[in-house]
C-alpha cells in the first residue's frame, strides 16, 4: 500500500467559521488530539493575519513532536518571513505558500497575466525554501483552473523546490470526476512530478467536497487536506472521518493513512464542544445517527448478524456499540433485546403483551428511555436492584 498523507486545517480553514475561534489553549487541545489521532500535518494558522493567529502557531509548534507544523502565506515575502518566524520552535515544520491560478484570480483579483503569477508563484516558492526544506504551494482555485496551465505551474514550482502542490477546489465547483481527471492529467504531464507530492484540498459548496477527494486519491493524489467535522467556512471542506473511513471501508483504494480511528469519534466530541457547533445527528461517521437503528426490519437484522445494515463496526471509530433506539416502528426482536441489556428476561407470552403497551407508549413519545422500559415491564429501578443482588 502507499502512504497516504493526512493534512488536518482544521485550526486554520476550519477555524474560519463565524463565531467558532479558539483561543492559545483550545488550540493545543486540539492539537494533541490530532497529534494522538495520527494525523501527518497540522495546519497551524495563518501567523500573518493576527497576533493571536501568530502565537497559535509558535504554542502548537511547542506542543506537538510528531506531526509537520505548516503555517499559512500568501505568496508575498511579510507572509512568509512570519510564517518562519512563528515555526521556529516547531521539530518539522512547513511553509504553505501559494497564489490563485484560475483566470477568474488572475484578471479580476490581481489584474494580472499568466506568465507574471507563474514568476510570482516560483518567487514565494524560492523565498520561502531560504527558511525551510518543506514547502508546500497552493494554486488557488484550481479547481476552475485550466488544466495545461495547472501544469505548467506546478512543474515551474517543483522546480524552485516545492515538495508538494497542493490542488485546491476552493469554490467547491468540481464534479468528482472533473477532479479526479484534473490529478490524473497532472501525475500524467508534469515531467517533474515525481520529485512533490500532489494534495488534494476540497471545499464542500455542492456537497461533494468528500467525493472529489477521493476521486483526487484515485487520481494520484497522496495528500489530503481535511477537518474534524467537515467544518470551514461556508459549506465546510472535506471529513477527515469521511475520507479515513471510506478508505478503511474499501481495500481496493491502495492507501495507508495511518490514522487511530478509534479516536475519531473522540476527536470529533473534543472539535464540536470547543468551537460549540454541534455536529448534526445525520452526519456520516461521527453524528448521534450514524450507527443508530429504529425500524424494526433493520433492528432485527443488526441483531441477528452487524454487517446486515453496517458497513462500520463502531468500536473502529471509537464508539462502545450499535445504537438500538426503541421508537414506533421498531418490533419484538428491539424490545427484547433492551430488556435483556437491562436485565430482564420474559417468555414470548409477557413480550407480547409488554410489546401491546409498548407501542402504545410509543406513539405518544419520540423515544423509549430505560425508565419506561422498566415501567412496561412492571419494575422500578429498585425492584431492579434487588433482583440484581
Amino acid at each position: 500500500m502507499e502512504r497516504l498523507f493526512i493534512l488536518d486545517t482544521s485550526l486554520r480553514d476550519g477555524e474560519q467559521v463565524p463565531g467558532c475561534q479558539l483561543n492559545t489553549v483550545e488550540k493545543i487541545q486540539v492539537a494533541r488530539a490530532l497529534e494522538s489521532l495520527g494525523v501527518d500535518v497540522i495546519e497551524a494558522g495563518f501567523p500573518v493575519s493576527s497576533p493571536t493567529d501568530f502565537n497559535s502557531v509558535v504554542e502548537i509548534s511547542k506542543a506537538v513532536t510528531r506531526p509537520v507544523v505548516c503555517a499559512l502565506a500568501r505568496g508575498v515575502r511579510k507572509d512568509i518571513d512570519m510564517a518562519a518566524e512563528a515555526l521556529r520552535y516547531a521539530k518539522n515544520k512547513r511553509i504553505h505558500t501559494g497564489i490563485g491560478t484560475s483566470d477568474y484570480h488572475i484578471k479580476y483579483k490581481f489584474n494580472s497575466g499568466r506568465d507574471e503569477i507563474l514568476a510570482r508563484a516560483v518567487a514565494a516558492v524560492k523565498y520561502a525554501r531560504k527558511y525551510v526544506e518543506d514547502v508546500a504551494f497552493y494554486c488557488e482555485d484550481a479547481g476552475r483552473t485550466d488544466n495545461v496551465y495547472l501544469a505548467r505551474i506546478a512543474e515551474a514550482v517543483i522546480k524552485a523546490g516545492a515538495t508538494v502542490v497542493n490542488i485546491p477546489d476552493t469554490t467547491g465547483y468540481c464534479l468528482p470526476w472533473i477532479y479526479g481527471e484534473k490529478i490524473t492529467f497532472l501525475m500524467e504531464n508534469v515531467p517533474n512530478i515525481h520529485k512533490a507530492v500532489l494534495s488534494t484540498h476540497c471545499h464542500n459548496d455542492l456537497g461533494m467536497a468528500t467525493a472529489n477527494t477521493i476521486a483526487g486519491i484515485v487520481g494520484g493524489a497522496r495528500q489530503v487536506d481535511v477537518t474534524v467535522n467537515g467544518i470551514g467556512e461556508r459549506a465546510g471542506n472535506a471529513s477527515l472521518e469521511e475520507v479515513v473511513m471510506i478508505l478503511k471501508c474499501h481495500k481496493s483504494i491502495r492507501v495507508d493513512t495511518r490514522i487511530n480511528t478509534k479516536k475519531i469519534y473522540p476527536t470529533s466530541r473534543l472539535v464540536s464542544s470547543l468551537m460549540n457547533m454541534p455536529v448534526q445527528p445525520n452526519k456520516a461517521i461521527v453524528g448521534r445517527n450514524a450507527f443508530a437503528h429504529s425500524s424494526g426490519i433493520h433492528q432485527d437484522g443488526i441483531l441477528k448478524n452487524r454487517e446486515s445494515y453496517e458497513i462500520m463496526n463502531p468500536n473502529d471509530v471509537g464508539l462502545d456499540e450499535k445504537a438500538i433506539l426503541l421508537t414506533a416502528r421498531s418490533g419484538r426482536a428491539a424490545l427484547k433485546y433492551r430488556l435483556s441489556a437491562l436485565g430482564i428476561e420474559v417468555d414470548n407470552g409477557k413480550l407480547d403483551k409488554i410489546y401491546a403497551d409498548f407501542l402504545k407508549m410509543a406513539d405518544k413519545k419520540k423515544s423509549i428511555s430505560d425508565d419506561d422500559m422498566l415501567l412496561l415491564a412492571g419494575m422500578d429501578n429498585t425492584t431492579l436492584f434487588r433482583t440484581n443482588v
